[in-house]
């Protein structure tokens, strides 16, 4: 049932970023989430979307719009959205200003300071906390990173600690 259905978009980031012995950096191959939810037995019944694999901060004001675009016209009301976590913010308040008064949609962007594919990544929890909450809120656009909710524009990423915080 559509009602009951999550949509996953995602966008790049660090999340589904893979280390590539050839070249000695981070790369993008192919997403992440299919073996993150096999790996997490997740029940749920999600519809995975791929707009594109950049790194946030070289994300286009254009590519910005292409995913508050996607994210708007989704037929599922419950919508998670996987993002770089360096621009993050700007996306979250873009969707926030592009969202009619009375749109029904719960909109949550998630990320990982460290790539799925590399020890100690907080993906997975991410993710997990990403999808419950969708379940869980009301309509609007929030940013979920380590165990805490915030919501767009009232939320920013501390660079020297490396953490979400309310503002």
């Amino acid at each position: 049932m559509i009602e009951d259905r999550i949509r996953i978009i995602t966008t790049g980031g660090t999340f589904d970023k893979l280390y590539d012995a050839l070249k000695g950096e981070l790369t993008f191959r192919e997403s992440q989430l299919p073996r993150i939810l096999h790996q997490a037995r997740v029940t749920l019944p999600v519809h995975l979307g791929s707009i594109f694999a950049v790194d946030s901060l070289v994300m286009t004001e254009e590519q910005r719009r292409t995913i508050v675009e996607d994210a708007l016209s989704c037929i599922e009301k419950m919508v998670v959205i996987v993002h770089g976590t360096d621009t993050m913010v700007d996306t979250a308040e873009l969707l926030k200003a592009s969202m009619k008064a009375d749109d029904g949609h719960v909109f949550v962007l998630t990320g990982a300071m460290i790539p799925y594919s590399l020890e100690s990544s907080d993906a997975v929890f991410n993710l997990g906390f990403a999808l419950a909450s969708v379940q869980l809120l009301s309509p609007g656009v929030y940013i979920v990173m380590g165990g805490q909710v915030f919501m767009a524009g009232g939320v920013r990423k501390n660079r020297e600690k490396g953490v979400f915080e309310a503002i």
